[in-house]
């Protein structure tokens, strides 16, 4: 049997991906050790409340509220906290230590990734990060090596399961925004406060680590625009299947190039028109995907679990791994590459399409109205359906798509529109994918 040096691990939280981790790593230690070339002993788990109940029974010695004593005993800590503080002080007292990072804490990484990557480049260290982002899903390791000689072009995600289980519901069953969200909320989906989740939050984080590692250049969240699902309506829904299309809420990052022809980086999030020939659009339930679009590689596409206890763990578990290996071979870790320090610009420069929805006055000359508003801000239509209601009172019903425009424009049209006097009400409006 071969013996194997052992590598010290210390566990930051207990919750339904800690104690998967820690039970992963005690029933499994000997396979892992060989995969690793090194014994993966874990030394201990911090946690704020030794008598709390927990998913996995785990052996009670390993507990311990004093984080700090532990993480200065580690080689290797394994950050699974969550939020940012006490998980920022704890990550950086484990960098500046020596030790190498593993944390599935996409709030940290979103909020103070530089911070994090400069404290381990300033010792040697290694910051892992692949469960931040996706769960399950391989998609940190295969932007961050795999794709690293390609060019990308565009990554669109679904990137939080919570809201397109909702979005799914909605367009399979038919149920309301209200009635999804309960579902969710029962099956263990959707968190008591689920604002993080639908009002995009979530996903703007995980854009933000997406773009900034895509495109070797630091994306802040605060320059990640977002917009959740809340106002996403079951007649909406309705009338994209109609049209040929699934509503999904994506967090985009993308390359550009702006008129003066600087080249920079978009960070998005918010509900789009998907066609049903695309790939994400056949995305279901609670499962996240992650579209890549590269010069050379092409399309990819990444799916899978994109939460859950022990799938999360197997991502964590990945990274251990490669953790251990880099100690048994020994050198310095590998800096985070930010050098295509690229400006991030924002909402207003993206080129996409809109299909927006009106009722108008059911009267003659409406059509050509709305059409001067469009031109007047430099947008041109593409598709016109038009519905007319029964009454004496009847409104018309206008599905308008648009040609590729400016988002700043696009946006100055709905406004426009909106003051006109002969449109009662906007009642949807959608970007398309596509573009």
């Amino acid at each position: 049997m071969i013996e194997y040096r052992n590598v010290r691990v210390a566990l930051l939280g207990a919750g339904s991906v800690g104690s998967q981790v820690a039970r992963l790593l005690l029933e499994h230690g000997d396979e892992l050790a060989s995969r690793a070339g090194a014994g993966l002993e874990l030394v201990g788990i911090a946690v704020r409340d030794l008598d709390a109940k927990r998913d996995v029974d785990l052996p009670a010695e390993l507990f311990t509220t004093d984080a700090e004593s532990l993480i200065l005993g580690a080689d290797i800590v394994v950050e699974l906290i969550g939020g940012i503080e006490p998980a920022r002080t704890l990550v950086l007292q484990a960098l500046q230590s020596g030790a190498d990072v593993v944390t599935g804490n996409k709030a940290l990484l979103a909020t103070h990734g530089p911070e994090l990557f400069a404290a381990a480049e300033q010792v040697g260290a290694q910051l892992y990060y692949e469960a931040a982002v996706a769960g399950a899903i391989p998609i940190i390791r295969p932007l961050h090596d795999s794709l690293a000689g390609d060019r990308i072009v565009r990554i669109m995600g679904i990137v939080n399961g919570t809201t397109n289980f909702i979005l799914d519901l909605m367009d399979r069953e038919g149920a309301t925004f209200e009635d999804a969200l309960a579902t969710a909320t029962e099956l263990g989906y959707a968190e008591a406060d689920p604002t993080a989740d639908v009002e995009g939050y979530d996903a703007a984080q995980k854009a933000a680590i997406l773009a900034s590692l895509a495109f070797h250049t630091s994306v802040p969240l605060a320059a990640v625009h977002r917009e959740g699902i809340t106002s996403v309506t079951i007649e909406q829904v309705r009338a994209a299947r109609k049209a040929g299309y699934v509503v999904k809420i994506l967090a985009t990052a993308e390359r550009l190039t702006d008129e003066d022809g600087t080249e920079g980086v978009s960070a998005r999030v918010y509900p789009a028109l998907v066609p049903e020939s695309h790939p994400l659009a056949s995305v279901h339930g609670a499962k996240n995907a992650v579209f890549v679009e590269a010069e050379a590689a092409g399309d990819l596409m990444f799916y899978g679990a994109g939460a859950g206890g022990v799938e999360t763990a197997s991502a964590v578990l990945g990274d251990l791994v490669s953790a251990a290996r880099r100690h048994v071979i020994g050198g310095p870790g590998v800096a985070e590459s930010t050098q295509g320090a690229l400006p991030v610009f924002p909402i207003g420069t993206v080129r996409t399409r809109y299909q927006i929805t009106l009722h108008v006055a059911d009267a003659p000359g409406v059509l050509s109205t709305v059409a001067g508003v469009l031109a007047k801000h430099g947008v041109s239509v593409e598709t016109v359906e038009q519905t007319v209601a029964s009454g004496a009172d009847a409104t018309a019903t206008l599905v308008i798509g648009t040609h590729l425009a400016r988002e700043s424009d696009l946006a100055n049209t709905v406004v426009a529109l909106r003051n006109e006097d002969v449109v009662v009400e906007i009642t949807s409006v959608l970007r398309v994918v596509g573009a």
